[in-house]
C-alpha cells in the first residue's frame, strides 16, 4: 500500500459516488447498475465538469424543458422573451410600479415630518384642554336656608293673606335670619346651651316650650313687597313626631307647623335631632310679627334656634 492510498479497493468501495469525479473515473469506477434514491434519478446524474452552462438541459422522454433565461455567464439567452411580448403581458414601454413607492412621490418613504407635527399638534390641543378644565372649577354657592341635621320636610302649606308684620331687612334681596337669642320668649321658655348641634350663635336655643301658652316671636321690618314667602324653622326633636301652632300678624296660619323627628332621633336623643322644618305664608310689605307657641292640643317636645325668611314659595 503506497502513500495516500486506502489499500487495494476499488474507488467505488471508498466512495460509492466516486464515479462523479475525474480520479474516480481514471481508477475505473462505474456507476452502480440499480442507481441511487429515486426512480430515475440516474438519468439526472452527471459526472462533476461535464455539465456545459448555455446549453439546454435535455429532459426525459416525455417532458417539456423550460428555456433558461440566460445562457452562458453575462451573455443573453437567445431564447428569452420579454415578458411584455406574453399574452397579458403589461404593454411595451410602461414601467412596474416601484416597490415601496410613496404614492406620486417619486418612490419616497411616508411624510414623516408630517405625521410628527400633526402628533405634536394632538399632543398640545390635550395639554391645553386639561388646562382649562382645571382652571374651571365648580363654585356651589350654599343658600342660608339650606340647613344640615335631618331629611328636608316636605310639607306644603296653604297660604291665606293676613295684616301686617315687621324685622330688619339686610338688603335688597336680602332676608333675614334670626337666632334664639334675639327672639322674644313667651310664658315659661328659656334659653339653654347644653344640648349640642345647635347652629345659631353659640349653640344657644330655645327650650321649655313644652307647656301650653309658653311661645316665641319675631317681629321682623322691611319686608319688601306683598305676597308669599318662605318661614323656616331650624329645631330638634326626638322620638314621637311635634306640632305648634304658627300665628302670622296676629292670625293663626293654616292647621299647624308639622315639626316631624325628620332626623328619626332616639326617644330623649336630641343631639341627633335637629332638622328643618318650613310653611309658606303670605307676607306684607313692610312689618310682620310671627309667633311660634304651644296651644291646646300642640305636641311641643322641641328645642327651637333659628328663624329664617325667603321670598316665594321654596322648600331649601
Amino acid at each position: 500500500m503506497t502513500p495516500g492510498d486506502n489499500g487495494a479497493s476499488t474507488p467505488e468501495d471508498d466512495d460509492p459516488f466516486g464515479y462523479l469525479y475525474a480520479d474516480g473515473q481514471a481508477r475505473g469506477a462505474q456507476p452502480p447498475s440499480g442507481g441511487y434514491g429515486y426512480p430515475n434519478s440516474v438519468n439526472r446524474v452527471r459526472a462533476v465538469g461535464e455539465r456545459q452552462y448555455g446549453q439546454p438541459a435535455q429532459a426525459p422522454y416525455g417532458q417539456q424543458t423550460v428555456p433558461q433565461q440566460q445562457g452562458a455567464y453575462g451573455q443573453p439567452n437567445a431564447h428569452y422573451q420579454a415578458p411584455e411580448t406574453f399574452p397579458g403581458g403589461p404593454p411595451a414601454g410602461q414601467q412596474p410600479p416601484q416597490a415601496g413607492g410613496g404614492g406620486g412621490r417619486g418612490g419616497r418613504g411616508p411624510n414623516t415630518k408630517g405625521l410628527l407635527i400633526g402628533a405634536i399638534a394632538v399632543v398640545a390641543a390635550v395639554v391645553i384642554g386639561i388646562s382649562v378644565a382645571m382652571l374651571n372649577g365648580n363654585s356651589n354657592d350654599d343658600n342660608k336656608g339650606d340647613q344640615a341635621g335631618g331629611a328636608t320636610p316636605t310639607q306644603s302649606e296653604s297660604t291665606s293673606p293676613s295684616p301686617s308684620g315687621g324685622s330688619s331687612v339686610t338688603g335688597e334681596g336680602e332676608l333675614p335670619t334670626i337666632d334664639a337669642k334675639a327672639l322674644r320668649l313667651g310664658g315659661s321658655a328659656a334659653l339653654a346651651s347644653d344640648v349640642e348641634g345647635a347652629q345659631a350663635d353659640g349653640g344657644t336655643y330655645v327650650g321649655n316650650l313644652n307647656q301650653p301658652g309658653n311661645s316665641v316671636t319675631w317681629t321682623v321690618d322691611g319686608v319688601p313687597d306683598d305676597g308669599a314667602y318662605t318661614v323656616f324653622a331650624h329645631y330638634s326633636t326626638a322620638g314621637e313626631d311635634q306640632s305648634m301652632t304658627l300665628t302670622i300678624n296676629g292670625k293663626a296660619f293654616g292647621s299647624k307647623l308639622r315639626m316631624k323627628n325628620y332626623a328619626e332621633a332616639a326617644d330623649g336623643d336630641f343631639a341627633k335631632g335637629w332638622t328643618t322644618t318650613y310653611a309658606w305664608p303670605t307676607l306684607n310689605k313692610g312689618t310682620n310679627t310671627i309667633t311660634l307657641s304651644c296651644g291646646d292640643g300642640d305636641k311641643c317636645n322641641v328645642l327651637l334656634d333659628q328663624l329664617w325668611l325667603k321670598k316665594g314659595q321654596v322648600k331649601r
